[in-house]
C-alpha cells in the first residue's frame, strides 16, 4: 500500500532538490552585499583628497589627535571641522581642495567623510581593546604614514581576522610602538611571550570563539 501520493512524493523531491539552490542563492547575495566597494590597495575618494603621508609621515601628526576617541571606543572617530580648523583656519585656508571644510563651518554640517571599513552589524569590532592589546595601527590599516591618497590595506574579512586571533604573538608591539607610524622589527620568541604575558592575552580558544565577535 502507498503511504503517500505520487504528487506528494514530487514535492517532497522537488523541495530537496530547490533547498541547496536556495542556501546557494543565499550565500551569493550575502556575500554580494558584504562585498567592499574599493577592494584593497584601491584609494577611497573623499570630499577633501586628505593626505595621510604629509600629515603623519611628513609633519608627524599622532593619530589620535584626529582619531580621537581610538583608545576609549569602539569607533577611532572621524575627525571633526574643528579639528581640522585648529590648523586650517590659518594655514591654506583659502585653498580650493579646503572648499568643503569652509562649507562645513558655514552650514555646520560635517564634513561627510567616507568609511574605509563599514562592517557588517552581525560583527563586533572594538578598536580600544585592540590597541590596548598591543596591536598596531598598521596591522589592520598597512603603511598610513606612506599613502597619499588612503586605501584599504586588508580586506578585514573573517578569516582574515581569524588567522590574527589563532596566532597573535606576531602581530602585537610595546604598548609605545602602537601609534608609531613607522613599523618595528618582529620581536624574538621568547620577547614575543614575555609581551603575550605582560599584556594578558586570552587563550586562542577564547579569542577564536564566536562570540567574541558575534554577539
Amino acid at each position: 500500500m502507498q503511504v503517500f501520493s505520487r504528487r506528494a512524493v514530487l514535492i517532497v523531491k522537488l523541495g530537496l532538490i530547490a533547498l541547496p539552490l536556495l542556501a546557494a542563492t543565499a550565500i551569493a547575495v550575502y556575500r554580494w552585499r558584504a562585498a567592499l566597494p574599493n577592494a584593497p590597495g584601491a584609494a577611497v575618494p573623499q570630499p577633501i583628497p586628505f593626505s595621510h603621508k604629509h600629515h603623519v609621515g611628513d609633519d608627524g601628526i599622532d593619530c589620535r589627535y584626529c582619531h580621537t576617541t581610538v583608545e576609549k571606543s569602539r569607533s577611532a572617530g572621524l575627525p571633526s571641522t574643528e579639528i581640522c580648523l585648529t590648523c586650517h583656519s590659518q594655514l591654506y585656508n583659502d585653498a580650493p581642495l579646503l572648499a568643503p571644510l569652509r562649507e562645513s563651518v558655514a552650514s555646520g554640517r560635517p564634513i561627510p567623510w567616507q568609511r574605509l571599513h563599514d562592517l557588517p552589524d552581525f560583527v563586533y569590532f572594538d578598536h580600544s581593546i585592540h590597541v590596548r592589546k598591543g596591536v598596531s595601527c598598521g596591522e589592520c590599516h598597512g603603511p598610513v604614514d606612506q599613502m597619499p591618497l588612503t586605501w584599504r590595506h586588508a580586506s578585514l574579512e573573517m578569516q582574515w581576522c581569524l588567522a590574527c586571533h589563532r596566532d597573535p604573538a606576531e602581530h602585537l608591539h610595546p604598548p609605545g610602538d602602537v601609534f608609531s607610524a613607522s613599523q618595528k622589527s618582529p620581536l624574538s620568541g621568547p620577547a614575543r611571550q614575555a609581551l603575550m604575558a605582560s599584556l594578558h592575552i586570552q587563550s586562542t580558544r577564547r579569542l577564536t570563539d564566536c562570540s567574541t565577535c558575534h554577539r
